[in-house]
């Protein structure tokens, strides 16, 4: 094969697939979450400012870089292992270390990140966590009391995973200190690879859920804006309905109804489509688990139905409506056009028409002229031909008079045929 060339991007995309290892994770362990984002376009950030602050994070511990250009990281600082990764709007930093503090989710285990490095990072904190991994020795009435006293009941959601090899819980929500907690409880025959997964998959559905209610948010905002724009639509289509006494004002209201929208959308549809995108992943991570009910209690997935879904829903049908709003505008736009451009057919019908009618009129006065140009025509010329033949009234005893009865139809008769040979030639 080594004669046919590969092409330039063969090792990079087969390498993708294994870019982002699985943590191997032993039971009992503890671990801290914390995700990384800019506040504003996170998706054009700079990318080199996420890798230096990686790299004074390392450089604290003397530890070896990562190479250039690199998306994820992997490797120890201190007693504790540090996996990086960065994504299309944020960073993750997850630390794991072994054993369980005395006090459940302390802490002090993100004491590891300088305040004066957090303070430096190039942007906020979209979400953290604290994780805590027991042992599962115990019969599972002890996970239900810890359980209890460790999250809020009415948002706990906790549940047997993967072939009922681990139980994992949490309420998904922000303790005193800043950080959302999980519980880990994984049996001895659990693998520290399959330990790893389950934790993986929490820190992404907790990093993806808080993304995609970005979008929720967005949502909210854009609720009063488009509410006083649908007021302006439906006003100008009421209006459509009547008798429209400036078109033109109308459908240039139309059009500033349009652009708005548009732009709207322009400025939203990142947004929305990475909160779906997001979505996906959330309800993959949940699926992958394997759910099974512990002790008749709240699944993830329950939760995520309950309380997460009709968020993702809000975002879905605002997209919808803000796409419905647009397409009716443009609708609307297009009806008055037509309509403007008909009203403009019958006002050039009549002016047509009314052309004709002038023409007729023109015409008619042309031939009265023609006819009153031939009268006067033949005067002068019946005078003129009475001075040429005025010595016949002495020479032939014909009087003045009878010589001008005589020659006044000839001369008629020779000029009616000179004008009508001139219109014929004309025409």
């Amino acid at each position: 094969m080594s004669v046919i060339p590969d092409h330039p991007l063969r090792y990079a995309m087969a390498n993708e697939l294994h870019a982002r290892p699985f943590p191997a994770v032993q039971a009992p362990a503890r671990a801290a979450y914390l995700a990384i984002k800019p506040a504003q376009n996170a998706a054009g950030r700079d990318r080199d400012a996420d890798r230096a602050h990686l790299i004074a994070l390392l450089d604290r511990f003397g530890v070896q870089h990562p190479q250039p250009g690199a998306t994820h990281y992997s490797g120890q600082i201190g007693r504790h292992l540090l996996k990086w990764e960065s994504h299309t709007e944020f960073v993750t930093y997850t630390i794991f270390g072994p054993g369980n503090a005395e006090r459940p989710f302390e802490a002090a285990t993100f004491g590891i990140f300088p305040d004066d490095w957090l303070r430096a990072a190039p942007g906020v904190c979209i979400t953290s966590a604290l994780i805590r991994m027991e042992l599962l020795t115990t019969d599972e009435a002890a996970i239900a009391d810890k359980v209890d006293e460790w999250f809020v009941p009415e948002s706990l959601a906790i549940s047997r995973v993967l072939d009922d090899q681990l139980i994992i819980a949490s309420d998904f929500r922000i303790d005193p200190r800043g950080h959302m907690r999980f519980a880990v409880f994984a049996r001895p025959e659990a693998g520290e690879r399959r330990t790893g997964r389950v934790v993986q998959r929490l820190c992404e559905i907790e990093t993806y859920k808080a993304m995609s209610m970005l979008g929720l948010s967005r949502a909210r905002d854009l609720g009063p804006e488009m509410g006083s724009i649908d007021k302006r639509l439906t006003a100008l289509l009421s209006e459509m309905c009547g008798v429209v006494a400036e078109p033109a004002e109308m459908l240039h209201s139309l059009l500033t109804v349009s652009a708005e929208l548009e732009n709207i959308i322009a400025q939203s549809s990142f947004r929305f489509g990475a909160t779906g995108a997001y979505e996906t992943i959330v309800n993959q991570r949940v699926d992958v688990l394997r759910e099974e009910r512990f002790e008749g209690r709240q699944t993830f997935g329950e939760f995520m139905m309950r309380r997460y879904d009709p968020a993702m829903r809000t975002v879905k049908s605002t997209e919808a409506r803000l796409k419905a709003m647009s397409d009716r505008a443009l609708r609307a736009g297009d009806l008055l056009r037509t309509r403007v451009d008909v009203e403009r057919s019958a006002q050039n019908r009549d002016l047509l028409a009314s052309m004709d009618k002038r023409s007729d009129t023109q015409l008619r006065l042309q031939r009265t002229v023609e006819g009153l140009s031939t009268v006067a025509i033949t005067y002068y010329a019946v005078s003129l031909a009475m001075y040429v033949l005025g010595p016949l009234e002495f020479q032939l005893g014909i009087s003045k008079t009878t010589l001008a009865a005589i020659v006044t139809p000839l001369v008629l008769l020779a000029v009616w045929a000179m004008v009508q040979r001139l219109r014929k030639h004309i025409d």
